[in-house]
This record gives structure tokens, C-alpha cells and sequence, in this order.
């Protein structure tokens, strides 16, 4: 084996060992979470007494921090760390010999030993380790607060079966057995190696805490008070939280509570991996903007409302459920893990030489969060009465450290531009140590060069990319049209359980999804060039969980105002409106001769939303599906029989898919620099008269499949009253939404001005047809063609999605030529790819109005005459002016697309320069 290889497996080793003996330590740190339940009963404790002796092994354990730093930079890692481990043990062992309180609280901080390991192990890590890698390591070996989870998991179990003595036993061997391993298997530092090799001696105690005289090693260890001390203290108090309020029993209390703790340790790793790619700054951010809205939410009390109507007085009750609770602390844990790491990612970069004695203040301050945070719970909760006041007093701290650290970014960066912006430290209060090196250490990266018309950089680089974003853009936009949907089968359910609206009123919260969806893509349209794709589908999908979560608790109440239900039907609209963003950041990934396909398969497959939530919700409305998290059913009358109806499942179902797809886009998706454009530069689509084209012929397609998903069922439903319709209504969508995915190619290859021409000309036929079936619906069959006719509408709706998209970056190019005759061929390409995605996102949003207007016109022809002719001969007549229009403007010989459609709908990319 080499000395290179030899090298690789040493430190892999110490990397491994020492995660896992800081995982045995965290669990042992942390063990009276858990046992401390027991003892509080046993001894008759208050709420601030049983803070005390949870937070007493979390202060000793962040007071030796500072110590245990500095003689890791003197002594060597494998023996500090070795020595902690066996200490820790004997401490915990000895927790069985305790009676009374005070006994208890000496022990309590002897046990804290084991949590002053992490200085230990950030030291002895970072040695091994360059710095180009130090961030992932230390994240990997952060990962083991997972100890705390561990705990959560297992104790209560042995708890229950044995007793608390037992889990106090059994912790404490495990320690005291890692404890031999870690010395068996474990190599010196190649510090401490080398500095024995040369027969020095370790520098005095003083020499190793000279850099703590520098002030914003203090003000740094800040924001570590609320990534690792707030996490800290949610570990030892969320079971009892749980127990109390939501009267679950104690396995049930430790499973929940490793929900948060679980994702607050193992996602650490991924932490410095983020900080690496992205920036620190970038990541504390998310962080502290994360933990605002989640602590917010989590502080709210449980209130009852009384809301004074015309017709007299309303009641509801708001209380955040299990389910709910148990989510929104998970999303807390896991950024609360990425923080941890981004703070971390520092000291290493620029204090290499003293990384236990600074690790081991930033890990000391953070500490003393979790000692003084579970003593303030209980004090806050004995005052007011709230549980939830906890998670007030962490609101408040998070966001005073937000806005201290925002205020204090803009002031350092007022004034300073180009250049000279980049050579900037992320955090001010490291610029009196920030020197050339550290330039850029700690940025991030974004896509900065960005040519897809180049071959040798889109086979090379881009086209990898590209289809990453794709495939993480595709799902998200499906889960949008699922929400925009899913709101027609509540309403159609409502009745059943117990909610007394009248038609009118179903009828306008079946419609202002559409609406409101529609109103959003305009603005929509414009935010990727603003925020960024990456940004911006990460809130877009997160947002989703707002209707998810608000459907599945307001259902469950009947005595639910109506106004809330008619806030929950404008909140779907949210996944309407995220169309148009997702179509426009996807435009930007690809050249001009894959664009089509992108973007079809990018649509037509999260079109298969409106199918998914067609198939998928009355399956999951009829079992419990999420077990006791899902809430109780209700029983309604089917027939002759009471059957259980969980009508809160059409809302609760989506909710992991969107956290899981929301995290995707934040941590797998990219920023292009050169597509950032203000609001003002993208204004300029309204004075292209292409646009406002373009807007007319995506209704004839978009504006039909969406216009047609929302009203087909309840047409055949009126038509055929003898046909069980239910079981078929969700093919339409689906077929229209494959035709879209499968056929971009069509018009990669002959053109979308010529495609788009035929569809309508196929959709002309598809209303004939359904008129043929409408005026014979009396005799046998009929239904079947009415229904083949309604596929081939939607199959041709998909073609032409997909074509009139295609059409738009290729006019956009050759009216950059004509509206830029002085600017470069470069120019003129980003300036059409900028106004294409405008153009896409604003169509979008225009034929979005079908969702309401084709619904509405069946019904109005039915008001009017009877019939539903009224309305589709008024819809093949809009067809005639969609063909009419496609081959005047850009088919016909002269027509805009004319040439570059006969000499191949795409140029093929370009070759880069020589």
C-alpha cells in the first residue's frame, strides 16, 4: 500500500471512529430527554426544576468545551477524546447511585463530559482533512447529534420494559466500549504526529487562546446560540412538550421528537457540503428565514375565534395538530442542521492553527443555549400558562440574529461594487482577519458562464446540468397542478360531510382556483429573471403546503367559516401560477434545438397533476391512508351504508411530496447569472405584438386542456346521467398530458408553426364530433364516441402545448435580428432568451383564464339555450381565427417562421469559437 493510500485510509478512519463516538456521546449528552421524564415524576419536580436538571449536563458539557479545544491543539485528539469517553461513562453509570435532587444534579454534571467531545472532534477532524474538504468532513462528523434521535428512538422503549436505571446502564457501557475502540483503531493527528516526530513541545495554554481576544470570534459564536443551542434544548424538551400537549405516551413522545432531531443532525453533513458549493452566507440565510417562519407558526397558541357576520356570530377553534406539529419541526431541525454546518465551515479556513481552542468557544456558546433555553421553557411556561411559549422566545432570538446579520452584511457591502463586492469576507465581523487566501473561500458558486448554443460546452458540461433541473423542475410543477386541482373533488365533497353551502357558493370556490392561478402566472412570469430559478421554484413549491395543509384541517370542522374556504380555494392557486415560472426557468437550461422537447416534457408531464389528483384523491379520501396522523374519518351515506370518509387526506397527502420535492429544488437546481433581469427589462414583451399572438393561440391549446380538464366531468355527468363517468374522467388529462410530453420532438423537427396550423385543424374536427354525439346521446353508444371525441381533444391540445412553446424562442430570435440590427450575435441571443421566457410565463398566465371561462361558458350556454352547442360552436369558430391567424403570420410563404421551418425547424448549435 502506498503512502498516498496509507494516507486515505487514515484518515477515513479517524473520520468514522470519530463520528460515531461523538453520535455514542450526543446520546448520552442527551440522555435525560428522556430518563428525566421518569425522574421528575418520581421526585415531584416543577417545570423549571425539570429544566434545571435536563440543562445541567448541557452546561458543563459546553463550559469543557473551551478546555477540552485547547488540549486537543496540545495533546492529540485520540487521547483527549479517549479519555472523555471513559469519564463520560463512569458519570453516566453512576447517574444509578442517585435518590434525591441535589444527588441528581451533581451527576447531571459530570454527564455533561460527554458533550464537551465535539471540540475534541473538530479539532482531531480537521487535521486530517484539507481545507478544500474540511467543510464536508466536519459536516459528516456533525451528523452525529443524530445521537440525540438515537435516544429519542430507543430509550423509551428500554424505559418502559426496564426502567430508567437500565437505559442509564446500557448507555454508559456503549460509551466506555467506544471509548477502547477509538484507542485500538484510532491514529495521532498529523500534527501532534509531526510535532512529537521533531520533539517540540505543545504550545502554553495561553499561546492557544490568543485568537479569543479577537471580537468577532464572539460576535461569530452567535449565531451558533441558535443553530446548535436552540436544537439542543428542543431535544430534552420536546417529549414532555408532546407528552403534555398532545397527550401521546412516551414511545410515542421519543419517535415524534427524533422527527426534529433526526434531520437536525444527519442533514449537518450535507450542510458543509452547501456551504462549499453555495456559500455560507447563502446558507445561514435559509437558516434564520426558515426558522422565523417555523418558529412563528409553531408559537401560535391554540385560540378560539368568534367572528361577528351579518347573519350573526361565527365560532371556530385554530390548534396546530400532531401532524402538522411534526412536520413543521422536521423542516425547522433540517435547516437548523444546515446552519450548524455553515458556521462551522469557518473556522478551519481561517484559524487552521487554533481550530480547538475557536471550535471549542463557538461550540461553548452554543452550548450554553441549550443549558439556558430548557430553564427559560420552564420558567416562560410556569408564568404564562402557554406551552407554547417556547417557541415565542425562539422566534424572538432568531429573529434578532437575522436582522443583525443582514443589517451588518449591507452595511459592509454599501458602496462597494464589482470586484472589489467579491473580495468581501460573507460575514463583517470577519473582516480584520480576512486576507487574500481566504478570497472566495467561502462564497459558493453559481452557473456564471452559461452557452447551450455552444456544442463543445453543452455536450461537455450543460447538457448534464440541463436534464438535472429538468428532471428536479418536472415533478414540482406536477405537485402545482395537483394543489390547482385538487380543490374540484373537496368541493364536490364537501355537501357530504356536513358543510351546508349553497350551489352558488360551491360554485364559486370551484372556480376561483382558476382565477386566482391565472392572476398569479402574470406575476409569476416575471420572478425567475429576479430571483432565480433555483430561488424561486424552492419557494414556489414550498408554498404549496400552505392549501395542502390549510384543506386537510379546515375540512375536519364543520362549523369552519366560509371565508376561510374562500381564502383556501385563492391559496391553490399557487400551483396555477407556478407554471409560468417553471416553464420560464427551464427555457433559460436548454438550446434552441431541444428546447421544445425540454419544455414539452418539463409541462405535459406536470400536466399529469391534473390526472394524478383525479385518480389519487378519492383513493385516499376512502382509507386512512396516514394512519392516526391523518385524524378520524367521517362516516357519510353511500347508498344504503355509512362508509368513513378521511376528506382531510386530499390535503395531507401531497404534504411529504412537497417538502421532498421542495428541498430537491433547493439543494439540486441552478441560478444562471446571465438570466437575472429586472421587471423594467422584461417589460418590454408587452410592446411586442408576437406576444399578444402568442397569447391568443396558447388559449386555443392551454387554455382548451385545462378549460376542458376542469369541466369534462361534470358535462358528461349532465349528458349521460346513466353513465358512472367517475371512473374514466381522469384519462382525458392524462392523455393530453402525454401528448404534450411525447411530442415536443415533433416540433423540434418540422416546425411548431406548421404542428400548431394542424392541431387546430384536428380540434375543429375533435367539437364536430362531440356536436355528432351530443345531438344522438339518446341512443346506444353514444357516450363512447362522445367520450373518444373529448380524447381527441385533449390528445391534440398536448401537440399544440407543445408547438406554440416551441414557436416562441424561434420568432424571438428573428426578431432580435430585426428590433438589434447594431448588436452582436451574442446580444441578440440573450436578449431573445430573456424576453422568450417572459413571453412563455405570460402566455401561460393569459391561457390560464380557460381553467374558468370554458367551464363557465358550457354552463351559461346551458342557462341560455338548453344545450351545450351554444358554447362549442362558439369554440370552433375561436379555432377558425387560431388557423387562420397561425398560417397568416407565421406558416404561409412570408410568414415569419416560413424560412426557418423549411430549412429545419432548428439551427443546429453553434461551434465555439475559434
Amino acid at each position: 500500500m502506498g503512502e498516498a493510500d496509507q494516507g486515505d485510509a487514515a484518515r477515513g478512519r479517524a473520520l468514522w471512529l470519530s463520528t460515531i463516538s461523538f453520535t455514542i456521546c450526543f446520546a448520552v449528552w442527551t440522555i435525560f430527554s428522556i430518563i428525566g421524564i421518569s425522574i421528575k415524576q418520581k421526585l415531584g419536580l416543577n417545570e423549571t426544576e425539570f429544566g434545571l436538571l435536563v440543562g445541567t449536563p448541557i452546561l458543563s458539557g459546553s463550559l469543557i468545551r473551551l478546555v477540552l479545544g485547547v488540549w486537543t491543539d496540545q495533546y492529540g485528539g485520540r487521547r483527549v477524546y479517549t479519555v472523555v469517553m471513559l469519564a463520560g461513562a463512569a458519570a453516566t453509570y453512576a447517574l444509578t447511585w442517585a435518590h434525591t435532587y441535589p444527588q441528581f444534579l451533581v451527576a447531571a454534571l459530570f454527564v455533561g463530559i460527554a458533550g464537551g467531545s465535539f471540540a475534541v472532534g473538530v479539532a482531531y477532524v480537521s487535521r486530517f482533512y484539507p481545507a478544500g474538504k474540511q467543510g464536508t468532513a466536519l459536516g459528516i462528523f456533525g451528523a452525529g447529534n443524530v445521537g440525540s434521535a438515537v435516544t429519542k428512538f430507543l430509550a423509551p422503549f428500554v424505559m418502559v420494559a426496564f426502567g430508567w436505571e437500565v437505559v442509564a446502564q446500557v448507555w454508559a457501557a456503549a460509551l466506555a466500549v467506544m471509548a477502547v475502540i477509538f484507542w485500538v483503531f484510532s491514529d495521532e493527528d498529523p500534527v501532534v504526529k509531526a510535532r512529537r516526530e521533531r520533539g517540540e513541545k505543545p504550545k502554553s495554554a495561553w499561546l492557544e487562546l490568543a485568537p479569543l481576544k479577537n471580537i468577532q470570534v464572539w460576535r461569530f459564536s452567535l449565531y451558533y446560540f441558535f443553530v446548535f443551542g436552540a436544537f439542543v434544548a428542543l431535544a430534552l424538551w420536546l417529549p414532555q412538550y408532546l407528552i403534555n400537549v398532545y397527550g401521546v405516551d412516551l414511545k410515542a413522545a421519543g419517535m415524534i421528537a427524533a422527527m426534529f432531531s433526526l434531520p437536525a443532525s444527519v442533514f449537518r453533513a450535507y450542510g458543509g457540503h452547501l456551504s462549499d458549493r453555495y456559500g455560507a452566507r447563502r446558507v445561514m440565510y435559509w437558516t434564520f428565514l426558515v426558522g422565523v417562519a417555523c418558529t412563528f407558526i409553531l408559537s401560535y397558541p391554540p385560540t378560539d375565534y368568534v367572528v361577528r357576520t351579518v347573519t350573526g356570530s361565527v365560532s371556530f377553534h385554530l390548534e396546530m395538530g400532531v401532524v402538522p406539529f411534526t412536520v413543521t419541526v422536521f423542516v425547522l431541525g433540517f435547516f437548523m442542521a444546515l446552519g450548524k454546518a455553515a458556521v462551522f465551515r469557518h473556522i478551519p479556513v481561517y484559524y487552521p492553527n487554533h481550530v480547538g481552542a475557536v471550535g471549542g468557544l463557538v461550540g461553548m456558546i452554543g452550548g450554553l443555549g441549550g443549558f439556558v433555553l430548557p430553564i427559560a421553557f420552564g420558567a416562560l411556561n410556569d408564568l404564562t400558562g402557554l406551552w407554547t411559549s417556547c417557541f415565542m422566545l425562539l422566534f424572538l432570538i432568531v429573529v434578532v440574529s437575522l436582522l443583525w446579520m443582514h443589517l451588518t452584511v449591507r452595511q459592509m457591502e454599501r458602496g462597494v461594487v464589482g470586484e472589489e463586492l467579491r473580495k468581501l469576507p460573507q460575514f463583517p465581523e470577519l473582516e480584520t482577519i480576512h486576507k487574500p487566501e481566504h478570497i472566495g473561500a467561502l462564497a459558493g458558486v453559481v452557473l456564471t458562464e452559461w452557452q447551450p448554443e455552444n456544442r463543445e460546452f453543452w455536450e461537455k458540461t450543460g447538457r448534464a446540468i440541463a436534464r438535472r433541473n429538468l428532471w428536479i423542475s418536472i415533478p414540482a410543477l406536477l405537485l402545482s397542478f395537483a394543489i390547482w386541482q385538487v380543490w374540484s373533488v373537496v368541493v364536490a365533497k364537501l355537501p357530504s360531510v356536513g358543510f351546508n353551502f349553497t350551489t352558488s357558493q360551491l360554485f364559486w370556490l370551484a372556480a376561483l382556483p382558476g382565477i386566482s392561478g391565472a392572476v398569479l402566472r402574470v406575476f409569476y412570469s416575471f420572478m425567475v429573471p429576479i430571483f432565480g430559478g433555483r430561488l424561486w421554484t424552492t419557494l414556489a413549491t414550498w408554498s404549496l403546503m400552505i392549501p395542502a395543509v390549510g384543506i386537510g384541517y379546515a375540512v375536519q370542522t364543520p362549523s369552519t367559516p366560509y371565508v376561510v374556504f374562500l381564502a383556501l380555494a385563492l391559496l391553490c392557486g399557487f400551483g396555477g401560477g407556478n407554471f409560468a415560472s417553471s416553464m420560464a426557468n427551464i427555457s433559460f437550461f436548454f438550446p434552441r434545438s431541444e428546447k421544445g422537447n425540454a419544455l414539452a416534457l418539463n409541462a405535459g408531464l406536470g400536466n399529469l397533476g391534473v390526472s394524478v389528483v383525479q385518480f389519487v384523491v378519492p383513493l385516499v379520501i376512502t382509507a386512512g391512508v396516514l394512519g392516526w396522523f391523518g385524524g378520524d374519518p367521517v362516516m357519510v351515506t353511500e347508498g344504503t351504508r355509512q362508509v368513513p370518509l378521511w376528506l382531510q387526506n386530499a390535503g395531507f397527502v401531497w404534504v411529504p411530496f412537497i417538502a421532498a420535492s421542495a428541498f430537491a429544488a433547493w439543494f439540486g437546481m441552478n441560478d444562471i447569472a446571465s438570466a437575472k433581469a429586472s421587471f423594467a427589462d422584461q417589460a418590454v414583451i408587452f410592446q411586442r405584438k408576437h406576444n399578444w399572438v402568442m397569447c391568443w393561440l396558447y388559449t386555443g391549446t392551454f387554455g382548451s386542456f385545462i378549460g376542458y380538464s376542469a369541466g369534462f366531468p361534470l358535462l358528461a355527468k349532465i349528458l349521460f346521467p346513466d353513465v358512472n363517468v367517475l371512473p374514466f374522467v381522469f384519462l382525458g388529462p392524462l392523455v393530453g398530458a402525454l401528448s404534450r410530453s411525447a411530442t415536443g420532438w415533433v416540433a423540434d423537427k418540422w416546425g411548431g408553426g406548421r404542428v400548431t396550423l394542424w392541431v387546430f385543424v384536428l380540434m375543429m374536427l375533435g367539437v364536430l364530433g362531440i356536436l355528432y354525439f351530443t345531438g344522438i346521446r339518446e341512443q346506444p353508444g353514444a357516450f363512447w364516441g362522445f367520450f373518444a371525441m373529448f380524447l381527441l381533444l385533449f390528445f391534440a391540445t398536448g401537440v399544440g402545448n407543445a408547438s406554440t412553446f416551441q414557436m416562441i424562442p424561434n420568432i424571438m430570435r428573428k426578431e432580435m435580428d430585426r428590433l438589434m440590427p447594431d448588436a452582436d450575435p451574442a446580444a441578440r441571443v440573450r436578449q431573445a432568451e430573456k424576453e422568450s421566457a417572459a413571453i412563455t410565463g405570460f402566455t401561460s398566465a393569459i391561457a390560464a383564464f380557460g381553467a374558468f371561462f370554458i367551464p363557465k361558458s358550457f354552463g351559461t350556454s346551458i342557462d341560455l339555450t338548453g344545450g351545450i352547442e351554444g358554447a362549442l360552436w362558439g369554440f370552433f369558430i375561436f379555432y377558425v381565427t387560431c388557423v387562420v391567424i397561425t398560417w397568416a403570420v407565421y406558416v404561409r410563404k412570408g410568414g415569419l417562421l416560413h424560412d426557418i421551418e423549411r430549412q429545419g425547424a432548428t439551427a443546429p448549435l453553434a461551434q465555439p469559437a475559434q
